[in-house]
């Protein structure tokens, strides 16, 4: 007899969906929390020498990387950014930054106190219910004239694009060398 009721009611279409709307709210305010943040995993170091007793930096050479980002504002409009990076470019800067010179190549004069920079893209994982991924990179330090390791450290990182997922990978992964 309720039932009867309220199917009667002018306004029973509008409590329908207003109901409705409410019913859902709690499954989109878990999907949305869920998927808002990601924590990223701590950087890993592995120090078989202090790289502190180095001075010069030999970093190999890597390719850039364009990528790009886009979105369709309201009214059909398309919004994108492209960007770049050279790793060896994030790399040797952040390197200058904490005293290092940075050579073009290996000096036979000061091989004792150079090292040797590799990088490299080791993993990505995906956050935000699949449909984001972090990109994880390591990056090595060789002695140039033992070619013995170093160190080794690896972080991840994400931004709006590939090309900040890798700097903010890169800056994590050295931070955690010299903090």
């Amino acid at each position: 007899r309720y039932n009867q009721l309220l199917h009667g009611h002018p306004y029973w279409g509008v409590w329908r969906s207003i109901m409705k709307k409410l019913y859902s709210f709690p499954f989109l305010f878990v999907v949305l929390l869920l998927s808002s943040c990601v924590s990223l995993k701590d950087a890993e170091v592995t120090k078989y020498e202090d790289i502190a007793s180095y001075k010069y930096i030999v970093v190999n050479s890597t390719d850039t990387l364009n990528s790009s980002a886009g979105a369709t504002v309201y009214g059909g409009g398309y919004y994108s950014t492209g960007k770049s990076v050279n790793p060896k470019d994030v790399i040797s800067g952040y390197l200058i930054k904490k005293g290092f010179v940075i050579l073009p190549e290996k000096d036979d004069e000061v091989l004792s106190d150079t090292l040797i920079v590799n990088y490299g893209e080791s993993g990505r994982r995906y956050v935000y219910l699949g449909m984001g991924y972090t990109t994880e990179v390591t990056i090595q330090f060789i002695a140039a004239q033992t070619n013995k390791i170093v160190c080794v450290t690896t972080a991840e990182g994400i931004g709006d694009t590939e090309a900040d997922d890798i700097k903010e990978a890169i800056t994590r992964a050295l931070d955690a060398i010299f903090k």
